[in-house]
């Protein structure tokens, strides 16, 4: 669909998007479990039986995206192959096989006036999601939305309209087949960027608002929302190597933290070496970022330490780090690299410089990892682990509506609990205040 011809045809349509959401919220809110689990298998199943049609889709978009010279790692976001139509599908499943935590009461206790109280778990209602480039958010947006009893209206990029169109179509399918509303999820028809504007403005459709994407756009949503946000602005990652550390263990796993994939926003984009181990760790890493092309900003103790290496510094980009290096998200085959006297430099250079998204520490102490995981700041902070675990899938929760760096209500992948709030319930039997 192309974009309306004037303000008021799309304000009118932002209206009618909206309010079709609000009145679809209030029958998924009340939908059984059941019902909910059929659609969200309906969809899993409608992916896989359609998959030649979305990528078909998919290449159209990708086709119109490299000609307008969109750069790389956001041609690679865009991509739909099989194995992501097969994860969304398989987190369409899982999800289904997940408990329904609507309606579940928590904290129940007993009063001294006789009364109980607890909480209980609701829908939040209406969803708005504003996402850049990947069309699989499309798939992972509504079936949190359905299986969380909330309506969502979504707005995809323009480089994926005709791939969001197709998932869109499907998601609808799979509503109405199981009995739902089919405007539980909406797809905003339109590439006229002021769509966005009218989306975060309607308070009285829209309960909350979730941007994925660049830093710009969720800087513009954040300021000019009048809907409450939940957002990251960068995913500046770090992997801390410490003094301990099972060495081989550390190599793989700092690998796999920067390389397995170089556009997602849990990848690797700052490595933090312990100066006690950083003599036989870095020739190590450094080595297999020569040989995949990765470019390293060093710092002056790990680029003498790196530059002593002929078969690394005849083939890699081993580079000065600059100050801004330290907060950078490259989200490309790029790294800085630092070595730290230890632990309390690396904990102080997180918490100054990282987006507070997802780090790690690699290590042997037991109360060292202890430590990391307490004091550093950040939404997700694993031991041993690689940072491309931060993820919903990945978690467990089924699929994610993004990740939130945020302090407030949800912090992390936002799942199922996310995307939904507790009120209070009081249990009486005639009980009056006295």
């Amino acid at each position: 669909m192309n974009a309306p011809d004037s303000p008021i045809a799309l304000a009118q349509l932002m209206e009618t998007l909206g309010s079709r959401a609000k009145t679809a919220s209030a029958q998924i809110a009340r939908a059984p479990a059941a019902i909910k689990n059929r659609a969200l298998l309906n969809l899993a199943a409608l992916l896989r039986q359609n998959v030649p049609a979305l990528q078909a889709a998919n290449q159209r978009d990708l086709e119109r995206a490299g000609a307008a010279g969109l750069a790389g790692p956001l041609l690679d976001r865009l991509k739909l192959d099989a194995k992501t139509l097969e994860t969304v599908a398989l987190g369409c499943e899982q999800l289904a096989a997940m408990a329904d935590v609507i309606g579940q009461i928590i904290g129940l206790k007993e009063q001294p006036s006789g009364i109980r109280v607890g909480q209980m778990r609701v829908p939040i209602g209406v969803f708005g999601m504003i996402y850049e480039s990947r069309p699989n958010v499309t798939i992972e947006a509504a079936s949190l939305a359905i299986k969380s009893g909330n309506a969502c209206i979504l707005r995809g990029g323009s480089e994926a309209i005709e791939s969001n169109k197709a998932l869109a179509a499907l998601v609808q399918q799979a509503l109405t087949d199981a009995g739902l509303p089919a405007d539980a999820v909406q797809l905003v028809p339109t590439t006229d960027r002021e769509a966005v504007g009218l989306l975060i403005t309607m308070p009285q459709y829209v309960d909350v608002i979730i941007p994925r994407g660049g830093k710009g756009l969720i800087e513009r949503i954040s300021r000019d929302a009048k809907v409450p946000v939940i957002k990251h602005l960068d995913g500046n990652c770090h992997v801390y190597v410490d003094d301990p550390c099972d060495i081989a263990m550390a190599v793989t796993v700092a690998d796999n933290a920067k390389t397995q994939k170089y556009s997602p926003c849990n990848a690797t984009e700052g490595l933090l070496v312990a100066r006690g181990v950083a003599a036989e760790f870095l020739p190590q890493i450094g080595a297999i970022y020569a040989a995949k092309g990765v470019e390293m900003r060093c710092d002056e103790a790990a680029a003498k330490i790196l530059r002593a290496q002929p078969a690394i510094n005849s083939v890699a980009s081993i580079v000065p780090a600059t100050e801004q290096d330290w907060s950078e998200e490259y989200l490309a085959p790029v790294i800085s690299i630092k070595v730290v006297a230890g632990l309390d430099e690396a904990i102080a250079h997180i918490n100054q410089y990282s987006s507070h998204h997802t780090d790690a520490i690699l290590t042997r102490d037991h109360m060292h990892a202890q430590r990391f995981l307490r004091e550093v700041d950040s939404a997700s902070v694993m031991v041993n682990a690689s940072t491309r675990f931060a993820d919903g899938f990945e978690y467990g929760l089924g699929a994610e509506i993004g990740i939130s760096t945020d302090k407030f209500h949800a912090r992390g992948p936002v799942g199922i609990e996310g995307l939904t709030s507790l009120k209070y319930v009081v249990l009486g039997q005639g009980e009056v205040r006295t």
